[in-house]
């Protein structure tokens, strides 16, 4: 049975998608920018702060729909820069346990909506 998460903990979605689905067990969260759902702005400039917010975001997300970051399998981490991967990558370590991170694919665009430095999106059990 597929089910629509939605939280007004996290941004809302600015298309025609849902900030995550449910597909028991699994959830697929929608790639979430470092927008502030509060200010409705990133939550700052630097790839750290926006690592930050846009993780923030699908912990949120994860925590409306019944689930946590511990139970996250994989995700996808989109940079607009690869040079800010080794940043990133300090700031998504807080995220997780050490001993069962999920797997993860990250990769370099050419451009993000809004100019964002990261969007990220994960896949999860309930």
């Amino acid at each position: 049975m597929k089910s629509i998460i939605a939280t007004d903990k996290a941004p809302g979605a600015i298309g025609p998608y849902s900030q995550a689905v449910e597909a028991t067990p699994f959830i697929f969260t929608s790639g979430q920018l470092p927008v502030d759902p509060a200010t409705g702005a990133f939550a700052g400039a630097t790839i750290e702060e926006q690592t930050r917010q846009s993780l923030t975001n699908v912990k949120a997300i994860l925590e409306k729909a019944g689930s946590s970051m511990d139970k996250v399998l994989k995700t996808t981490v989109f940079l607009s820069d690869m040079n800010n991967f080794a940043a990133m990558n300090k700031v998504y370590a807080e995220f997780f346990t050490e001993g069962s991170y999920p797997a993860r694919s990250a990769v370099e665009v050419a451009r993000l909506p809004k100019d964002a430095l990261v969007e990220i999106e994960a896949v999860a059990i309930k």
